[in-house]
Parts: C-alpha cells; sequence; structure tokens
C-alpha cells in the first residue's frame, strides 16, 4: 500500500468547465477492466506539454509532438493502458494514428487535433483495433474514474484539485491526475500526469509554464532511476474561469498560476513516490548551499537512485556510510570536510567524517519510521534541491520479475 497516501474522495475534486472525461474497456491486456480514457476539450482551449527525453521515445510521444505542431487547437486526449506502443516502429506510428482517428471521431475533430498516449508493456503491437472499438461505447465519467482508469502497477489512484485566486479577482480551479510507480525517473515529467485549470492562458505561455511546473514536481522524484519511454505531462487551460488572458511571463497572475498548478503538481508527484512499487518508506533528500541547482539536484539523485542507500531504508538500517559514498560520486567537487548530513534531526556526519555526538540509536529511531528526510550542507554555495525517492524492497523485485505474468 502506498505510504501515508490515500485515495482523494472524488467529491473533493473540482470539475473544470470545458472539460469532458469518459472512460471505458478495451480489454487491452485484461478482460472487463477500465483501460481507455478519453477527455475531451471545447473550443479555445490551450495546451502545453513536455515528453520523455528517453531516445527510444513511444510511438504515441512522437504523434503526440507532431500533432501538436501541426494543429491549432487540440481537441481531446485519449488514455490506454496495458500496452505501451513502444519500440514498434512506424507500424506503431500509424497504430497510434488509427487510434487518434476513432477519437476524433468520438470528439467531433480532426485526427490531428487529437493526443495519444499509451502505457504498460512495451514491444508489444498495439491492438488499435480494440481501442477503435471501444471509443464509441466509453461512458461519461469524473476524475476519480479517469485516475482509476490510466493506472497499471499503480495500487491506489492519484488525483487533487486546487483553488485559489489569481489577480486578485477570479478564483481559478485545477484538477489533475497522475499514473506511475515503476520505471519512474524522470526527464521531463513522469509516466503519464494531466492537469486541467479553468485559468484563460496563452500557449506559449502556457508551455513554458508547464515545463516549469515539471521541473519542480515531476522532475523531482525517482522510483527506480529508470526514465521511461512514455513519459507525458500535460497541462490543459480551458479559459472558463472568466479573466482575461495571461499573455506574458511578466504579468503578476503568472506567478499566481505557477505557484497553484505547482503546488498540485508536487502533490501528484509525491503520490506517485509514495506509491512506488514495493515502497515502505516516502524519502526526502534536501541538498543545500550548492553553487547550482544542478549539483544539488545530482547529489539528490545519486541517493536517490543508489541500491545500496534504498535498501538500508528498506531494511530500517542505519548504515549511514552509503549516504556519504552516494554523494561522494556523484560528480561534484565539494570539499568532504565542510560538508554536513542529518537523519532527521540528527546530525551524522561533519568535518569528514562522523559527527561527535552521533549515536546509532539516534539514527535507528529515525530509520524506523515510515517517512524520512536526509539534508545534506554542502557549504560551498547559495543553490538547493529537493528530490524525493522511497526504499527498494523485496516486493518491488517480484512486482517487477511478473510484471508481464
Amino acid at each position: 500500500m502506498a505510504v501515508n497516501y490515500q485515495e482523494t474522495d472524488a467529491g473533493q475534486l473540482l470539475p473544470i468547465g470545458g472539460i469532458g472525461i469518459f472512460v471505458g474497456q478495451a480489454g487491452v491486456k485484461k478482460p472487463q477492466h477500465d483501460d481507455l480514457t478519453l477527455i475531451t476539450l471545447d473550443k479555445g482551449c490551450t495546451v502545453g506539454a513536455v515528453f520523455t527525453q528517453n531516445r527510444f521515445c513511444a510511438a504515441p510521444v512522437r504523434v503526440c509532438k507532431a500533432h501538436l505542431a501541426q494543429a491549432e487547437h487540440i481537441r481531446a486526449l485519449v488514455v490506454n493502458t496495458g500496452n505501451a506502443n513502444a519500440g514498434t516502429g512506424e507500424e506503431g506510428y500509424a497504430r497510434a494514428v488509427e487510434v487518434c482517428g476513432a477519437a476524433a471521431k468520438r470528439a467531433g475533430c480532426q485526427t490531428n487535433e487529437v493526443l495519444p498516449f499509451s502505457t504498460g508493456v512495451i514491444l508489444e503491437p498495439l491492438p488499435a483495433g480494440k481501442i477503435a472499438a471501444a471509443l464509441p461505447k466509453a461512458k461519461e465519467a469524473d476524475w476519480t474514474a479517469a485516475a482509476r482508469a490510466i493506472m497499471t502497477t499503480d495500487t491506489i489512484p492519484k488525483a487533487a484539485s486546487r483553488a485559489g485566486q489569481v489577480g486578485g479577482s477570479h478564483t481559478v480551479r485545477a484538477t489533475g491526475i497522475a499514473k506511475g510507480s515503476g520505471m519512474i525517473h524522470p526527464n521531463m515529467a513522469t509516466m503519464l500526469g494531466f492537469i486541467a485549470t479553468d485559468a484563460k492562458i496563452s500557449q506559449p505561455v502556457l508551455q513554458l509554464l508547464t515545463q516549469e511546473t515539471a521541473d519542480m514536481s515531476f522532475n523531482c522524484i525517482s522510483v527506480d532511476g529508470d526514465t521511461s519511454t512514455n513519459d507525458s505531462f500535460v497541462i490543459i487551460a480551458t479559459g472558463k474561469c472568466g479573466q482575461q488572458e495571461i499573455d506574458n511571463i511578466a504579468d503578476p497572475r503568472y506567478g499566481q498560476l505557477k505557484e497553484l498548478l505547482g503546488g498540485l503538481a508536487l502533490e501528484l508527484a509525491q503520490a506517485i513516490v509514495r506509491d512506488g512499487e514495493g515502497a515502505g518508506k516516502f524519502v526526502t533528500i534536501e541538498v543545500a548551499n550548492a553553487q547550482s541547482r544542478d549539483e544539488a539536484k545530482q547529489i539528490a539523485y545519486a541517493l536517490a537512485r543508489s541500491p545500496l542507500v534504498k535498501t538500508a531504508f528498506s531494511a530500517s538500517d542505519p548504515n549511514l556510510g552509503r549516504l556519504l559514498a552516494a554523494a561522494g560520486y556523484a560528480g561534484v567537487p565539494f570539499d568532504e570536510n565542510k560538508l554536513k548530513m542529518w537523519l532527521g534531526d540528527v546530525l551524522v556526519a561533519e568535518n569528514g567524517g562522523r559527527a561527535a555526538g552521533y549515536t546509532e540509536e539516534a539514527g535507528q529511531r529515525i530509520m524506523d519510521e515510515a517517512e524520512i528526510t536526509v539534508r545534506i550542507d554542502l557549504q560551498r554555495g547559495r543553490e538547493s534541491a529537493t528530490v524525493y525517492t522511497c526504499d527498494l524492497t523485496h516486493e518491488y523485485v517480484r512486482i517487477n520479475a511478473e510484471y508481464r505474468s
């Protein structure tokens, strides 16, 4: 089960004007299982999107990029689980376009006004015919149903809403869903994440906002160090809140909207880590006083993806030399005699070695907790970064050993 995370009640998820949600059963991997989601957009919506940096990106990612470049407006998103349509060559691309065509008929738009998303097994042909046949039968649903329908190895649907003042006179609402549990070490976003807001924002500005939002949320998580072939993160702005359009990042409302959507995205990103495959611990790694945010993040990620560090967390073992070793091989030329490290509220290391007041009992007290914070002070600059990760358990191995069963 997810670490200190519960499913959001459907009544707490805010509807967003201009958005339609439908779910269906295509039987891609399992019969009688919701594995298909269609999100329709009213005319006038704007869309920002970022995608995986994996060189072996999936066919739907390539189609998304092409359609975003071709179409003046995006009118629908279609998502299937059970099959990633990755490593499928030009045939995979053609099948993704075929799905877009079927979704376009249901949404009443052009094929290139549809963005496709897939998640599941890699290197298997996408059963586009099954998906196309199921789309006309997809039933109107809510955000909770959509969050559940995009799940693969997730144990719990991930959804959240926020509302806040943007510009002082308008309340802006936003709702988002995400899926991901394994193969999580994003280099742009997450496995799949979608946020809709009723703010009105021009497409070029929304694209920048999407990139910045990803960098402060989904690009700060790691479950297992593997970047997916299908990572995609999308923000939809419907403009239904009644405000004038935000068309410049100098507009004070841009910063207010960024804070609102950034908080929502971070909540969803952390939910992915809390529901990491087999996870029993949620770990926050803070690196402070670096020369740049990138080098702070480099050290944080070295700890977050180290199997030795992650298994120590799993065993609640205060074998803290593993943390120092990971920081040391991260490739950042810090002075080890200046570095300080804390485990929770316990100072563990300083002056190049074990802190004078550290005891095994104090370390054990922190390692026994379900949520753990590691803080590292490099004392070489003023920049910082925070990364969220989980432990590595026997259950992770089992899940992935049986993934195609």
